[in-house]
């Protein structure tokens, strides 16, 4: 199990241990998330209320990270779980290059929890996976998303029209990246300004 320590946070891998905790956080924070997220397909089980489908996800985490495809972290503030950030769709060959997506609970929105996570993946992306590219795909009207890159100062290159089914509707996504060029250039000042 792979842990990545920022200033503030911790992220590691969910585990099914953690179901109660990740029920807990995700019913306190239906309204908050659910008009952000793809809905869940109709038949599937719920991994908010059953504990089976929630270790089959956490399965399923697991089986990306041995096969290189994907990198999924708990959010945890002093030991508690406060949301989640993830690496996805990890290409290698000529495109090396993944998506992060992210959600904190809102009663930890708006204290850098999230930029700081981002800060701590970018360097596991591009440090340890030696990826060329990471892209973050946000709905324009996601005020709360977008500041998390926009105080990062990463590149918006563009909108990407009906990019993403979310919450049954086809919406147009504000597609940001930063490339290792960028990283590396940038990685000192970022680092310093929010690891430590």
């Amino acid at each position: 199990m792979s842990t990545l320590f920022g200033r503030r946070i911790l992220l590691r891998p969910i585990v099914a241990a953690d179901f109660s905790a990740w029920r807990e956080v995700r019913r306190r924070n239906v309204d908050w998330l659910t008009k952000w997220e793809a809905q869940r397909v109709q038949g599937q089980p719920d991994i908010v209320e059953d504990r089976d489908a929630f270790a089959v996800r956490c399965s399923a985490r697991q089986r990306e990270r041995q096969l290189g495809t994907g990198y999924g972290y708990g959010i945890f503030v002093d030991g508690e779980l406060a949301g989640e950030i993830n690496l996805t769709a990890v290409q290698r060959g000529p495109f090396q290059s993944a998506y992060v997506g992210y959600w904190i609970d809102e009663k930890h929105a708006g204290n850098g929890y999230m930029p700081e996570a981002l800060i701590v993946l970018s360097q596991f992306a591009f440090d340890e996976l030696h990826l060329h590219r990471i892209q973050i795909s946000i709905i324009p009207r996601n005020a709360a998303s977008r500041r998390v890159v926009e105080k990062l100062g990463i590149r918006d290159e563009g909108v990407a029209k009906r990019y993403l089914e979310i919450n049954g509707i086809w919406e147009d996504h504000i597609r940001y990246a930063i490339t290792v060029e960028e990283w590396e250039h940038r990685r000192d000042g970022l680092l310093r300004d929010w690891i430590g």
